[in-house]
């Protein structure tokens, strides 16, 4: 799939992005390391990996929208409300960007993305899928990590439960 308006990108990208934000207001500094297994992603690593992505591969498509400087000093890769933050700027900083700089005829022009051409609709389509892929990764470490799983497209079994659901066994 690739978009074909910039609306509709804005308009699923607010639901997405505020979706990851739902998972990581729910973060504490402890559960960021947490991990399935010794060797692989942490948490943190994921909520990190989501954040910077979003600058990265904007920028491959000469969009400039804010990514943390990790090198700086400034973001703290270990605290949850320094990864909330830089999420919340990023997320925020493309659809401004977006606005001001693109139109609908812009997603059709083709860029070098990891060595294949994608148009900008694709491109857009892919970092939201991308999104969506982790944040569900996220999920499974917050639920050993004793976190609250919120809900995104209904409602989480703690959410279910509030509402009087019976829980899935």
């Amino acid at each position: 799939m690739k978009y074909t308006s910039l609306n509709e990108f804005l308009n699923d990208w607010a639901y997405e992005s505020s979706s990851t934000l739902k998972v990581m207001n729910e973060l504490t500094d402890p559960s960021m390391d947490q991990k399935v297994t010794p060797d692989g992603r942490s948490l943190g690593f994921i909520g990190w990996h989501i954040t910077e992505t979003v600058g990265e591969m904007m920028a491959k498509t000469g969009l400039k929208v804010f990514s943390p400087d990790m090198e700086s000093g400034k973001w703290d890769m270990n605290k949850a409300a320094d990864l909330r933050e830089c999420y919340k700027h990023a997320s925020e900083s493309l659809a401004e960007k977006i606005k001001a700089e693109w139109n609908d005829q812009t997603l059709d022009i083709e860029d070098d993305m990891y060595g294949e051409k994608w148009n900008r609709g694709t491109t857009l389509n892919i970092l939201i899928t991308h999104q969506a892929h982790h944040r569900g990764q996220m999920t499974v470490l917050m639920r050993q990590a004793g976190l609250k799983v919120p809900g995104f497209y209904g409602p989480s079994k703690e959410e279910g439960i509030a509402f009087g659901m019976e829980p899935h066994k």
